[in-house]
């Protein structure tokens, strides 16, 4: 795992040190990707230059260096992540006859064979793994950018400047890129409608104008001759989805489960592949306890595991993670973390994400990678079971409201809708109380609220993107840059003839994981120097939970009782007692509803003053003021709609932007 930076420009200044020094600086700004060594390569008759930052995981010798040419001498990479099936790759070469004289056994060193015996692209539709890297081909004088299938490797690029000083950058994360003087990017008000809508900048979007992200799956290609870039895509969710449901799978629910663990257990194998010390991260959930049950039955030793634990009610699952880890036999470290060390690391969050991010489980995702830090250099987690598997509360969520609202007419509702949004909800908060319909917590006034919301849906799809939006569709609340209000943005669902259920898990896959979870995990791990892998994201596990049949997936009961993630579940039933595991889903957050009404609240009232606010001009006042004032007063749950301002708004202090 590593950290890269680069340009490509006629602007070369040939008679000094100047690209070298500007290439450095660049380098120097992801030194927390790679703190175990860097590299620089330049051709300045070219003019490209590559940079890199190692993270040594795999051949941790000098022979493992990059940037790296092939043995043709033909390619220069610089590479970011893993290539599990190297070896495999390795061999064939050999078999082939074409075998370099191998200087080392990094995956770096095979993925140039590769390129020099199948080309770029047939070179990765033949890898397994995570990555994201930048290729120059000297023949052709082309530079190659390629990201990993599902995104969990970040991939910025974008032409800055003008004329003669035009310059094309492109790196692991932005900070790389503002480090070149001649980065001028403005700040994108559409992906800032995108970002409210979802708490992450969304898609190919960044938070600057003109310069975007490589979506995963993706092949771009770029030259001084040709600077328009061409993407082309050598693996596409899409089709595997649509194949998948053509070809489901065919046997026995038992078979089922077989050929899962045969698939997720293989994928765990291949990526405890380490030259460094390996571990896991552990809440006692479905997804993490299944990664490292498989790991630790295929390992020699005790798999260290890492979980933390809050003292907040409702928010430590330690306990559950400590019971699995008992029952497994892990070497396992569990810290308890108090509100003011968990504060302590709001102020790092912007450097951390480099741009707008407002998912609040950022917080307790970096302190087990710190955690994790402190003992290994790789540590596997179970993320991406949700999203493969059923797992989210909303997917049943979204049929059973459907069933209620399609029974009441679109003419009907939609006034309704408006009405309610309205009121004010605290009168029914009072109403709730008196009713007792708050004995489980909840707020009765919220709830009319968020359902007066999802009242206004046309159809399935418009309902469950009201469902995971942040800020509602009709929430005006970013201005354009002459002080006009703009609508919220949200990724539509892809059209298709999926059932409902399967289109939100094709949505969460395309969108929701690699914008949000993986974001959020790259960059609190890499933040602390801690290379994670993510098993569920090997492609051909990916593959296969697309052909299992939605039944096997949620398993409905009688009485409207389901069953999620049914055929994960069955399978970590082989390892762990189902007593340890069957509970409600907690998630993975903190308290920040409360922090706010309390030890943050004169954080948050600077950046949401009103006079800030109007100064900026990036936010309606009256509208944010409104939900501050209402989350303050307690009339209204908002600390997920304040949460994405503040952010945006501490980035943007933070940034200088």
């Amino acid at each position: 795992m590593c950290g890269f930076t680069g340009f490509l420009t006629q602007c070369f200044d040939t008679s000094s040190d100047a690209a070298h020094n500007i290439l450095r600086c660049m380098t120097d700004a992801i030194a927390h990707r790679g703190p175990d060594s860097e590299g620089y390569w330049l051709d300045q008759k070219a003019g490209i230059a590559l940079g890199h930052r190692r993270l040594a995981i795999v051949d941790v010798s000098p022979s493992g260096a990059q940037p790296m040419q092939s043995a043709s001498s033909r390619f220069v990479i610089a590479f970011n992540g893993e290539i599990y099936n190297h070896l495999e790759i390795r061999s064939e070469l050999i078999k082939k006859g074409r075998a370099p004289t191998w200087r080392g056994h990094s995956d770096t060193e095979v993925l140039l064979a590769g390129f020099d015996t199948w080309g770029i692209q047939n070179t990765f539709e033949r890898a397994v793994g995570m990555f994201a890297c930048a290729i120059w081909d000297k023949q052709n004088q082309t530079l190659t950018l390629v990201r990993d299938r599902l995104g969990e490797k970040p991939l910025y690029y974008g032409w800055q400047s003008v004329g003669a000083q035009r310059v094309f950058l492109f790196g692991s994360e932005l900070k790389a890129l503002r480090a070149h003087p001649l980065f001028c990017a403005a700040i994108d008000r559409d992906a800032l409608r995108s970002y409210m809508g979802a708490m992450a900048i969304a898609g190919s979007q960044s938070i600057f104008t003109g310069i975007h992200k490589l979506k995963p799956g993706a092949l771009l290609t770029v030259s001084l001759v040709q600077p328009t870039p061409t993407i082309n895509s050598y693996w596409s969710l899409e089709q595997i989805c649509n194949q998948g449901i053509k070809a489901p799978f065919v046997g026995t629910e038992i078979e089922a489960v077989d050929a899962l663990e045969a698939v997720l257990k293989d994928a765990v194998k291949m990526q405890m592949a380490a030259d460094v010390p390996l571990g896991a991260f552990l809440s006692g959930g479905v997804d993490s306890s299944t990664i490292v049950a498989l790991m630790q039955v295929q390992s020699s030793r005790p798999v260290k595991t890492f979980s933390i634990g809050f003292h907040e009610h409702g928010y430590n699952e330690a306990e559950y993670a400590k019971a699995v880890s008992q029952h497994l036999r892990t070497d396992h470290t569990e810290l308890y973390v108090t509100s003011q060390q968990a504060m302590a690391v709001i102020p790092r969050l912007p450097s951390i994400y480099d741009e707008p991010f407002a998912d609040a489980s950022q917080i307790p995702t970096f302190l087990v990678s710190q955690l994790a830090q402190q003992q290994v250099k790789v540590s596997l987690s179970g993320d991406a079971g949700d999203e493969l598997f059923g797992g989210y509360s909303r997917y049943m969520s979204a049929e059973r409201i459907w069933k209620i609202l399609s029974v009441v007419p679109n003419t009907l509702r939609q006034p309704l809708g408006r009405i309610l949004a309205k009121s004010n909800p605290e009168i029914f908060n009072k109403i709730g109380r008196s009713l007792s319909f708050n004995s489980n917590g909840a707020r009765f006034g919220d709830l009319l609220l968020k359902g007066s919301n999802l009242m206004r849906s046309h159809d399935t799809d418009e309902l469950y993107r009201r469902i995971i939006s942040n800020w509602s569709e009709e929430s005006n609340v970013v201005l354009d840059a002459n002080g006009n209000p703009l609508r919220i943005k949200i990724a539509p669902l892809e059209s298709s003839n999926l059932g409902i259920t399967e289109k939100m898990m094709k949505h969460d896959l395309l969108n929701y994981l690699p914008d949000d979870i993986l974001a959020k995990v790259d960059r609190a791990s890499m933040g602390v120097s801690l290379e994670t892998r993510v098993p569920m994201l090997d492609h051909r596990v990916v593959e296969f939970a697309w052909r299992l049949p939605m039944h096997l997936k949620i398993q409905r009961k009688e009485g409207g009782n389901a069953v999620q993630k049914w055929a994960l579940r069955q399978l970590l039933y082989r390892y762990v007692p189902k007593n340890l595991i069957e509970r409600p889903k907690m998630g993975f957050s903190v308290p920040i509803g409360d922090w706010l009404r309390g030890p943050l609240r004169g954080w948050a009232e600077d950046l949401l003053s009103e006079s800030r606010l109007k100064r900026e001009g990036y936010f309606l006042p009256e509208l944010v003021r409104q939900k501050w004032l209402n989350h303050l007063k307690g009339n209204q749950n908002c600390q997920a709609q304040l949460w994405s301002v503040l952010m945006f708004q501490a980035w943007l202090e933070s940034s200088g932007a």
